[in-house]
């Protein structure tokens, strides 16, 4: 921490946005995921669930993202306004069952759901084994070849109760924030 300094995160305090803005960004860059946002944005006044059913699914896609991801904001969409999905409950939820509770809508799994409560909810300790980036900064910081989950539960625990801040260094360790920090990981062979 002495090190990389103080660690600033861009929150979104608006829970509904906020997970159709997650659903945008699973499994595409930075930059994409932002210009999808802006033009969904700019299409619509506010994202909330009317202005998202305010959209077709041909609309929603042609903003850039996929027609999967498309009828996924659709559906979350829906059951908010139709109330089988209460989203201000999950704010007096704890951690596992926010992560239960988002995990039943399609498109949404633990990583999806432990990035909603780092960035959104502002939780303050999550720590996700499905996170690829902590999972490198934990083997550059640790010096292991791999962290399996035996591994990480016990640094998830050390970490207790402020994984949240963890992760942001630990992200920042897996970005270079220490040049002299390398993965340790064997280097795969190209087939």
């Amino acid at each position: 921490m002495d090190r990389i300094g103080h660690v600033y995160r861009e929150t979104d305090v608006d829970l509904f946005s906020s997970v159709v803005h997650h659903i945008i960004g699973q499994q595409i860059s930075t930059a994409a995921q932002k210009t999808i946002w802006e033009r969904l944005s700019a299409k619509l006044n506010k994202v909330d669930a009317a202005g998202i059913l305010s959209l077709n699914r041909d609309e929603l896609q042609s903003v850039g993202m996929t027609y999967k991801k498309a009828d996924y904001i659709l559906d979350f969409a829906g059951k908010v306004q139709n109330g089988s999905f209460n989203i201000e409950a999950l704010e007096e939820m704890t951690d596992e069952q926010v992560i239960r509770e988002l995990s039943s809508l399609k498109g949404i799994g633990v990583w999806t759901a432990e990035m909603i409560m780092t960035f959104c909810m502002q939780r303050p300790d999550v720590v996700s084994y499905g996170d690829l980036a902590i999972i490198r900064g934990m083997r550059m910081l640790y010096r292991h070849r791999e962290i399996d989950k035996e591994k990480f539960i016990r640094y998830r625990k050390r970490y207790s109760p402020y994984g949240t801040v963890a992760s942001l260094y630990l992200w920042a360790i897996a970005g270079g924030a220490i040049p002299e920090l390398t993965d340790p990981a064997p280097k795969r062979k190209k087939s």
